[in-house]
């Protein structure tokens, strides 16, 4: 088996917190990222979900908020079961 060099730049903060957590492991930086990329060569895909952070619109703030202030408003009315709220309603 032939090896090859890999560089990659990275934050000097990130890259000493991940080596600390290795070690407790009892891995190096080397031996992590080989099975990083053969999780990707085996499966052919990354071996964890990335997304984009969720896009949150002012109405959905504004509905997050107002579900808040209802929640902790004394005199909102609450019902512990749905005989209770549907008595409610149709009261």
């Amino acid at each position: 088996m032939s090896t090859s060099n890999l560089c990659v730049r990275v934050d000097s903060e990130l890259k000493n917190a991940v080596e600390s957590c290795l070690a407790d492991m009892g891995l190096n930086m080397s031996t992590a990222i080989t099975i990083y990329l053969k999780r990707i060569a085996r499966d052919h895909e990354i071996p964890f979900k990335i997304t984009a952070a969720p896009r949150v619109n002012q109405e959905t703030i504004d509905a997050i908020a107002e579900g808040h202030r209802i929640a902790n408003d004394p005199s909102v009315p609450g019902y512990r079961d749905m005989k209770s709220l549907i008595e409610a309603l149709n009261s």
